[in-house]
């Protein structure tokens, strides 16, 4: 049987749907419709069932969604009941705070190495994890079975990392590097520009304001 195609819109939804639901869980609500979920969510109730009629649906009509049920199945869906060992490969600012942001490892996400190729870095421990040279990346990669890398480094350097890691065997990229990878179509890459972001909410003051 073939496997149906999710759209990345509705991807993108899942992640919020994941948190109002484990909000809900730790609140003590057991039940809850799709209309409810619509008015917390400032989505259509339509929407919602739309959403997850893509995997199933997992609700009954005039019961509505059993709170702990869906929160665990939408995150097998994002596949957060596994581990996933990850690399930073830029030990500056905004690498060493995701290597601090502790809610990574509660949802399964394990920082396992930092590289950077500043000599004056290496040896400098963040949360116990050692930086170490890039030189030494390739082999770590394989050796500890490494899912992700994450790209905290100037864009004149990502292209470059980014093809080291694919011959590596790398399965993901999250990009902060304000650069686009071009890189084989089985290597997933998410890509994060923190600026277009900001942008983005500048726009919407400015017209709020006109």
């Amino acid at each position: 049987m073939e496997e149906k195609e999710i759209s990345q819109a509705v991807i993108g939804r899942l992640p919020r749907y994941f948190r109002y639901l484990g909000e809900l869980k730790d609140e003590g609500i057991e039940r809850v419709s799709s209309q409810e979920l619509s008015d917390i969510m400032r989505v259509t109730a339509s929407q919602i069932r739309q959403d997850l009629n893509n995997f199933g649906g997992f609700g009954q009509q005039g019961y509505g969604y059993n709170v702990g049920y869906l929160y665990e199945e939408i995150g097998k869906i994002l596949g957060l009941h596994k581990e996933h060992n990850l690399i930073i490969v830029g030990a500056g600012h905004l690498g060493q705070a995701l290597v601090n942001y502790m809610n990574f490892e509660r949802r399964g996400f394990i920082f396992r190495g930092i590289f950077d190729s500043k000599k004056e870095l290496h040896g400098i421990r963040i949360r116990e994890i050692e930086v170490r040279p890039m030189e030494e990346m390739e082999q770590f990669v394989r050796e500890n079975g490494i899912d992700i890398a994450v790209l905290t480094i100037p864009k004149n350097g990502a292209v470059e990392v980014a093809e080291r890691l694919v011959s590596c065997g790398i399965r993901g990229i999250w990009n902060f590097a304000h650069v686009d990878l071009h890189v084989p179509d089985h290597i997933r890459v998410e890509n994060v520009h923190l600026s277009d972001s900001l942008m983005k909410l500048s726009y919407n003051l400015a017209s709020h304001d006109g």
